[in-house]
């Protein structure tokens, strides 16, 4: 009969195995998404291979194969990861703020720098459409978007004592803005002068809404 203390190290050392398989497996997929991530920002979806992807991470590609069934399963993979970034900095940038209008100059300027960022310009504006198709790319797109901006309007017109009837009209409005916007500058020359064009009509726009004396549901009754 098998000791306790046999049955025991047998355990520990299936439980050491494991977590080594899982860790390797876990850099294995980060390595693959980095390099990959690298190589869709300089040459594009159409211009990357999985073999590129493999020698750049130094693994097989049945490791590849593991973790991602195609090369599209590895860029929508390196789209989300991006796009999870970028929701993550623009939030906490927000966060830091109290007053609404602050909380909205703040996600404008964060989004827009995020949309100058070499690797998100090309994957995720430039690219995205044309790998994912354009109606995937807008549902990833609102995913990670119109939380955020549904919250800052819903802040600014609560500031201007309500109309929350209007929060869906309002938010979508300016999410249209600003899915505009991020498209305005990643088709741009020059994305600096594209943003900063941007920055100035929107920050205009969100200027006039703050001197209104307040906001009112058209349907209440007068």
């Amino acid at each position: 009969m098998t000791s306790p203390a046999k049955v025991q190290k047998k355990v520990l050392r299936a439980a050491r195995s494991t977590t080594r398989r899982t860790g390797y497996s876990s850099s294995t997929k980060r390595a693959l998404l980095d390099n990959a991530t690298q190589l869709f920002a300089a040459h594009g979806y159409a211009g990357t291979s999985l073999d590129e992807v493999v020698a750049a991470a130094r693994v097989t590609k049945g490791a590849l194969y593991h973790h991602f069934p195609s090369k599209l399963a590895l860029f929508e993979s390196v789209f989300d990861r991006l796009q999870e970034k970028a929701t993550r900095e623009i939030e906490k940038r927000i966060d830091a703020a109290d007053d609404p209008w602050e909380r909205a100059q703040i996600g404008l300027e964060g989004f827009l720098e995020v949309c100058r960022e070499p690797q998100f310009r090309r994957i995720c504006l430039q690219e995205g459409p044309v790998a994912l198709g354009h109606e995937r790319w807008a549902v990833a797109e609102r995913a990670a978007s119109y939380g955020i901006v549904k919250r800052t309007v819903d802040a600014l017109l609560d500031d201007l004592g309500g109309a929350n009837e209007l929060s869906e009209a309002y938010a979508a409005i300016f999410f249209g803005a600003i899915r505009s916007s991020s498209e305005y500058v990643a088709d741009a020359d020059d994305a600096e002068q594209a943003s900063a064009e941007v920055l100035a009509s929107i920050s205009g726009i969100l200027a006039g809404m703050r001197l209104l004396p307040s906001l009112t549901d058209p349907h209440a009754e007068a």
